[in-house]
This record gives C-alpha cells, sequence and structure tokens, in this order.
C-alpha cells in the first residue's frame, strides 16, 4: 500500500475536507469502559492489581514493580558506549534549549500604588510516562525528564512497561538515571496511568502526568484529569503525524524517508505530502515502493499509508493554507528558501526548515522537545516546554493611596456584575481609609 495523488483543484470542498481527516480514533466506548475498569481497579486494589494487570495485560510476572539498583547497573552495562555517548549527547541539546525557556522575574506597578507579580514554582509530583510497546523510547525519558529536573519539580516518578523478561528497557533506564531521576517502576498502559494519578502503597500519587502512549493510555490520561482526586495531564495526543511540504527542488529519496519514518511510529499513523510538483510526487511514490520494503516495521507503516495522501496544490500559498488546515504535529518544509515562508505557518507543532533539516532530529537530538500535540490540536495546543512543569502564581499589592484610586473603579464593575459583596469588600476599606483617625 502506497499513497494515493489527489489534485486539490480539482476537489469540492466536501471532499478537501475528507482528504484532510485524521484515521478514526480507536477510543471508542468499549475502550472507554476497559479503561474505567481498569483504573477502578488500580484504585481499589493498589499494588497487587497492579501486578495481576501485569500479568494479564503484559504476560509478565513481576515479584516487585520497582527498578532496583542492580537492574539500573545492568542497564548501564548493557549499552555500547556510543549508544551511552549519543543519550549523553541529546540530554545536553535538550537541556540547553530548554535552560533558555526559564522566565525571568515579573513585576509591574499597573497603577499608582498597585503592584502586580507572577511567581514560578515548580509542580511538587510529576509523573513521566514512557511508552515501550512495539519500540521502546530513551527518547521520550529524555524529553520528560529534562524540564522535569530544570523545573525543579521535588518528586519524578517514572513508569515504563515491562519487557517480557521482566525487566524495564535498558536505554530507557539509563536514560532516566542520566537525567535524575531514580524513582522507575515497571508499570504500562492505563493501570500506570491510574498509578500515578491516585497512588498506591509504592506509586506515589502525583499532581500532573507527562508523556504519549497507546489510546488506552491517552483515554485514562482524559480520563484522571476529568476527576479533581486524579491527576492533571500535560497536552492532548494521539497517534503521530507528519506533513511535508515540497516544492520541485525537493529530493523524492528524502521526502519517502521523511514519510516512512512517522509512517513506522503506528498502524493509526497518518503521513502527508502536499507539494507542487505533480512530478515529485510520483517519485515519491516510486521511491516509496522501493524503500519501504526494506523496512523491519513495513507491515506497520503499510495500514499507515492506507491512511495517508499525497495532494498536489497550484502554489506554495495554497499549500500553507492546506497546512494550517490540517494543523500537523510535524511540519516539514523541504522547499526552496524555506526561512522566508516560516510566517505563513499559523498551526503546527513543530517546524522543520529545509532538505537537510529531517525530522528524526527533532525526535532525538536536536534539543526541542516532541511530546507534541497530534490530531488538529495544534491549532489551541503547544509542544511540552519547560512552562508545563511550573506553576504561575500572580500576587498584588496595593497600598492605601492606590486603594483610593483604584477602590472606585472595582466598586462600578462590581454593580454591573451584581455582586455587592464584592463592593463591600473595597467599600468597608475606603470607609476606614475615610475616618478621621486614618487621615
Amino acid at each position: 500500500m502506497t499513497l494515493a495523488i489527489h489534485d486539490w483543484s480539482q476537489l469540492g470542498e466536501a471532499a478537501r475536507a475528507a482528504l484532510l481527516e485524521r484515521p478514526a480514533p480507536a477510543a471508542g466506548a468499549a475502550l472507554a469502559a476497559e479503561v474505567e475498569a481498569i483504573i477502578a481497579q488500580v484504585r481499589a486494589g493498589g499494588d497487587p492489581a497492579l501486578r495481576e494487570l501485569t500479568r494479564r495485560l503484559d504476560g509478565v510476572e513481576l515479584a516487585s514493580a520497582t527498578v532496583a539498583a542492580e537492574e539500573f547497573a545492568a542497564a548501564e552495562a548493557a549499552l555500547a558506549p556510543a549508544a551511552h555517548a549519543a543519550i549523553e549527547r541529546a540530554i545536553g541539546n535538550v537541556r540547553r534549549f530548554h535552560e533558555a525557556q526559564q522566565s525571568a522575574p515579573l513585576e509591574v506597578e499597573t497603577s499608582p500604588g498597585v503592584r502586580c507579580a507572577r511567581l514560578v514554582r515548580p509542580i511538587e509530583a510529576v509523573g513521566l510516562y514512557v511508552p515501550a510497546g512495539s519500540a521502546p523510547l530513551p527518547s521520550a525519558a529524555i524529553m520528560l525528564a529534562v524540564p522535569a529536573a530544570l523545573a525543579g519539580c521535588p518528586t519524578r516518578v517514572l513508569c515504563t512497561p515491562p519487557r517480557r523478561d521482566g525487566r524495564a528497557d535498558p536505554a530507557v533506564l539509563v536514560a532516566a538515571r542520566r537525567c535524575g531521576v531514580e524513582r522507575v517502576y515497571k508499570v504500562g498502559g492505563a493501570q500506570a496511568i491510574a498509578a500515578l494519578a491516585y497512588g498506591t502503597a509504592t506509586i506515589p500519587k502525583v499532581d500532573k502526568i507527562f508523556g504519549p502512549g497507546n489510546a488506552w493510555v491517552t483515554a485514562a490520561k482524559l480520563r484522571v484529569a476529568a476527576d479533581p482526586a486524579g491527576a492533571a495531564l500535560d497536552l492532548p495526543a494521539g497517534p503521530s503525524e507528519v506533513l511535508v511540504i515540497a516544492d520541485g527542488s525537493a529530493r523524492a529519496e528524502f521526502v519517502a524517508a521523511d514519510l516512512l519514518a512517522q509512517a513506522e511510529h503506528d498502524p493509526a499513523a497518518q503521513v502527508i505530502l502536499v507539494t507542487t510538483s505533480a512530478a515529485l510526487a510520483k517519485a515519491t511514490v516510486a521511491e516509496l515502493e522501493r524503500q519501504q520494503p526494506r523496512l523491519t516495521r513495513r507491515a506497520i507503516t503499510a495500514r499507515a499509508l492506507a491512511a495517508s495522501r499525497a495532494i498536489v496544490v497550484a502554489d506554495l500559498a495554497t499549500a500553507f493554507a492546506v497546512s494550517n488546515r490540517y494543523a500537523p504535529e510535524h511540519l516539514i518544509l523541504e522547499i526552496d528558501a524555506p526561512r522566508d515562508w516560516l510566517g505563513e505557518v499559523r498551526a503546527a507543532g513543530s517546524v522543520f526548515l529545509g532538505h537537510w533539516s529531517p525530522e528524526t532530529i527533532g525526535d532525538y537530538c536536536s534539543g526541542t522537545n516532541h511530546v507534541l500535540p497530534t490530531y488538529g490540536y495544534a491549532r489551541a495546543y503547544s509542544g511540552l516546554a519547560l512552562a508545563d512543569f511550573q506553576r504561575r502564581i500572580t500576587v498584588q499589592e496595593l497600598t492605601p493611596a492606590g486603594l483610593r484610586d483604584l477602590g472606585p473603579v472595582a466598586v462600578t464593575l462590581a454593580g454591573l456584575e451584581g455582586l455587592d459583596a464584592h463592593a463591600a469588600a473595597v467599600q468597608v476599606r475606603l470607609a476606614a481609609l475615610a475616618a478621621p483617625e486614618a487621615a
């Protein structure tokens, strides 16, 4: 299965809308009910329930979900020097980019005698979820753990599914420890999200949960985030996606490789090529047919390509309009002078400029965060950043003169809203200031 090519100019509005639809999400009523049952089981049963769910869903019998010191040490020994070096290099770049996101103290005198400030505090306890289903993701551990450490979150807990041998993926453990995470638990799926949200005797309850995952993980994050007793979530996420805008200067072998790189994530992933060149579209289809058979995950890419497409447009202005309408997680600009077109990007999770910026680099080691909004959420959400691990608290302080000046404004506005107690909280102070002893 490969990309079908469509001519945008020949399509009506309904056909264009259909062309940009994502695959239907897997989270139906049956899945929601399963997730609800798993969450209820963990809340009621704690650690024994986690062991039972791990045995039943992962096929692994664990005496303890905690990653002990000897397993961390074994993970360090299991990786080749090149792997250690790559992990360290990625951590360094991600740390540099997120360190630059530190915000300066903010204090403003908005009116005479009225000072407003904003304080930044770390979220006290964060849960980091690192998938390890069809492919372990040490890169996700880096993307979550680095900003959590920089934000100064006191409690940082990482959950990742166990392998069949009962151990966590060694690369995930090495990445976690190099980022300062020492509390790692071998728990996956919706049960891990439930444990992080509500806590067990072993796994501490957290305030917010971060990280990608499958449909069960996503459904569980949404469910516990809707519960005041649960935990907040980082951002809505679904299967991975990429949109490539290409002109006649693009190389079909590069474009095809970029599309396949995202398609191999998940059968539900979606990849889209929008190009001004019909010749490039055809050449890219030929390259896909040449490159795909060599891939180890070709069965997954074949299913993803079935829901993907190539779209031929009249010009780059139309290409960017199509992209903004789709709002991709990843946007690659394989065009001449891509930076000149960056101003046309209105909705995208992360952008890759030019022929030499493959999305893979952003996934692993450029420094930007790869936890990004999917399924069109890039219209309203941003990718993960340092601020997501922090709370911002506003402060205001008024002098007596400041209250005399601004208080009547608040009283008038309270009257417009019919909230006399609001007005009275100001008026009682204004009366005190007007008293002879306050003069």
